[in-house]
């Protein structure tokens, strides 16, 4: 579904594609917040937080649509058959986005009437990689969109005793560092979890600015935490708030 363009303000002009459907997460205060919050200091929070961010974090633009889902999806009354079909509306336009971010090259296709049309083509190499449990729920949304796509997975969970994230499974496609990589994790909380991902990813060939990590919720903290270890990497989300709905994994898969 296209976005609302929107005007995109403190934007690089050395920047090779500015994304006309997103904005970055510097712009002016004349961007509705994503999110309204009646304490004062967590609005401030916010902002300062997402100024100091830089263009690696981008947002989608705010839109009725997006708060609706937003609203759904946070509401503890709402059922889970609710919660599952918002979820996915809200999964496929991040995956939707997140497919922008990619290299394109131009092409020339002639139509069924013999009409040269000039058009543009992704560029193959590129995959998706799920952080388990929560990040399968975008799976599908991905395969909607790319039918033929690998999708590579990580197993990352938290030490009982020094509540560190330890990695105990991973599986990509053989070629992952010659890849762009599409990492869904949908609940930025502290970022420790992502971070753990990424280094496994470099590990294994993939360089930091080939990572577009897709998102649905952000605290400021999470994404903070994750573009100081990686500065290259670029962060698409559709909310940055101090409170995300960490319930997201167990009531998208029945396990609350």
């Amino acid at each position: 579904m296209p976005c609302h363009n929107q005007q995109l303000n403190n934007v690089s002009s050395g920047q090779e594609h500015p994304m006309k459907q997103v904005r970055f997460a510097n712009s002016s205060s004349s961007v509705p917040a994503v999110l309204s919050n009646p304490e004062p200091s967590d609005v401030s929070t916010q902002d300062d937080s997402q100024d100091n961010l830089g263009p690696q974090l981008k947002l989608l633009p705010l839109n009725d649509q997006i708060r609706e889902l937003q609203t759904i999806i946070r509401d503890k009354t709402t059922s889970r058959g609710d919660f599952v079909f918002c979820a996915d509306r809200l999964i496929r336009l991040v995956v939707e986005e997140g497919l922008n971010q990619l290299p394109y090259s131009e092409c020339t296709v002639t139509t069924p009437t013999g009409y040269k049309y000039e058009g543009v083509k992704f560029e193959r190499g590129n995959c998706g990689v799920s952080i388990m449990r929560s990040g399968e729920a975008m799976e599908q949304g991905l395969r909607d969109c790319c039918r033929s796509i690998r999708i590579g997975k990580i197993l990352i969970q938290s030490d009982e005793e020094t509540q560190k994230a330890k990695v105990y499974y991973a599986k990509f496609p053989p070629d992952v560092y010659r890849r762009k990589v599409l990492l869904m994790y949908p609940i930025l909380s502290t970022g420790n979890t992502v971070i753990e991902a990424v280094r496994v990813l470099i590990e294994h060939g993939v360089q930091p600015r080939h990572i577009i990590l897709l998102s649905l919720f952000s605290t400021p903290h999470g994404a903070k935490s994750i573009i100081q270890e990686f500065p290259d990497i670029t962060i698409l989300t559709t909310e940055v708030h101090p409170v995300a709905p960490t319930h997201f994994g167990q009531r998208y898969f029945g396990t609350d």
